[in-house]
């Protein structure tokens, strides 16, 4: 059995608390927000190390609003807290939370900004371009950099601008949150900053691969959902496909799948997920399994389909099993006809290991191993 974790990786946090690196903080569970409040005062650049689904996304901006001072003086416009997280759904979970309401005191970039946010969430690229209007950032306090790892082109540009903008205002406070892969790099990039994990608990994960690689990943994945849903303990599961047309599709063939057993099998609740689905629609991720159609009769299960969101955005509660064929779509620039295009490619390793989280975390459920099938031969 693996531990979350494919065969050939190793985990960089066991290593760096084993060597007790230089600016290592690790934090007892309960006193997190406490070390992590404290080591933020005490220091302009903060690097969070955790796994996906340890709850980072949604708490730290918060500890962080309560903890800062974002009153600025000579102006009636408060200072802001930016963070690179641009979901609705994350920013909507954020505003609940908190108790208010989405667009006021939280916002999202394009979707609900107002001039009364203070904590703001937009995408890498959007705050980039504040930076070309804005070279200080004046308008911002602390900035949340989510996700560092994946290295997005925006990314790498705002690495190297922010540390520019840090050297001329000292006010400002940058926190990079990062899973453990980049740890070492972010850590180095960043002058030796102090560097923090974020405690989560965590359960084995049973990694399966197919014999050979499949020629059509759609047929094997709505076959594994099948053979789940027939055979193994109750659990719901979560599905990585590439785009909407692909997701709806799937979803329609599930359900009529599902529905052609009839009685022999729980019902089942398909949801797909995609960035331009309806909040509302969006929403319906976080609703529970189906009960039993009739009493002591087989348990339902809530199976989610979804792009890449859901690999590091949020965490659903009760997700057992993953299906992951692979593959997601990226921007690709073309330099000879100078145009960027979205192409299906292979999904890299951090990728890889980011999608074994769901299983994992097993966020308000409670089971002893988490099953990921991947839809592609081990080598």
């Amino acid at each position: 059995m693996e531990r979350f974790a494919p065969e050939g990786f190793e985990d960089p946090m066991a290593e760096l608390v084993a060597t007790n690196q230089l600016g290592t903080v690790e934090p007892s569970h309960g006193g997190f927000k406490e070390e992590f409040l404290q080591v933020l005062k005490a220091n302009q650049i903060l690097i969070l190390v955790s796994e996906a689904g340890s709850g980072k996304t949604n708490q730290i901006p918060q500890f962080v609003l309560e903890a800062v001072d974002t009153e600025n003086p000579g102006k009636r416009r408060k200072l802001m807290i930016a963070c690179t997280r641009p979901q609705r759904v994350a920013a909507r979970r954020v505003a609940e939370e908190m108790s208010v309401t989405i667009g006021e005191e939280v916002g999202c970039s394009i979707h609900f900004s107002s001039a009364r946010n203070v904590l703001k969430y937009l995408t890498d690229v959007m705050l980039l371009r504040e930076v070309m209007t804005d070279p200080l950032l004046e308008r911002y306090k602390v900035i949340i950099l989510c996700d560092a790892h994946e290295r997005t082109l925006a990314q790498d540009v705002l690495f190297g601008l922010l540390k520019k903008v840090l050297r001329n205002r000292p006010d400002l406070k940058l926190v990079v949150m990062s899973a453990p892969l980049e740890a070492f790099k972010l850590q180095s990039y960043f002058n030796g900053a102090p560097l923090m994990k974020v405690p989560s608990r965590l359960h084995p994960v049973e990694i399966f691969y197919t014999q050979e690689p499949e020629r059509d990943y759609l047929e094997a994945v709505i076959r594994t959902v099948v053979q789940i849903h027939m055979c193994e303990p109750p659990g719901d599961i979560l599905v990585f496909l590439i785009g909407e047309e692909e997701i709806e599709n799937a979803c329609r063939r599930i359900r009529k799948e599902v529905g052609n057993m009839g009685d022999q099998v729980g019902p089942v609740k398909v949801v797909p997920l995609y960035s331009t689905l309806p909040p509302a629609m969006q929403q319906k991720i976080f609703e529970p399994a189906p009960p039993p159609v009739k009493e002591n009769g087989p348990t339902g299960r809530k199976i989610v389909v979804s792009t890449n969101i859901a690999e590091t955005s949020l965490s659903i509660n009760g997700i057992v099993y993953v299906i992951d064929p692979g593959f997601s779509e990226q921007k690709v620039y073309n330099p000879q006809v100078r145009v960027e295009s979205l192409l299906v490619c292979p999904i890299s390793k951090a990728s890889a290991h980011q999608r074994l989280s769901s299983p994992a975390v097993l966020s308000g459920f409670h089971a002893p191993v988490g099953m990921h099938h991947r839809t592609l031969s081990k080598c």
